[in-house]
């Protein structure tokens, strides 16, 4: 699955990247290439992140289950 993200020129050098998508999904990184691997594994986080919150919204009687898209 591919995912659009913004990069940008951080002022203290480097770079920050966030995803539009999930508000807060942000990262950086010292080089275009740490920053994209540090916002891949950001975008992982807040979507489990997200899931755990709605299991538990759900309570015991729902199931989390990964699909492919």
């Amino acid at each position: 699955m591919k995912f659009k993200v913004v990069l940008e020129d951080a002022e203290e050098g480097g770079y920050i990247a966030s995803f539009p998508a999930l508000p807060g999904c942000h990262s950086q990184g010292d080089t275009v290439e740490e920053a994209l691997n540090n916002i891949k594994e950001a975008i992982v986080g807040c979507l489990e992140s997200i899931s755990e919150e709605r299991a538990k919204a759900f309570g015991s009687h729902a199931n989390v289950v990964e699909v492919t898209v």
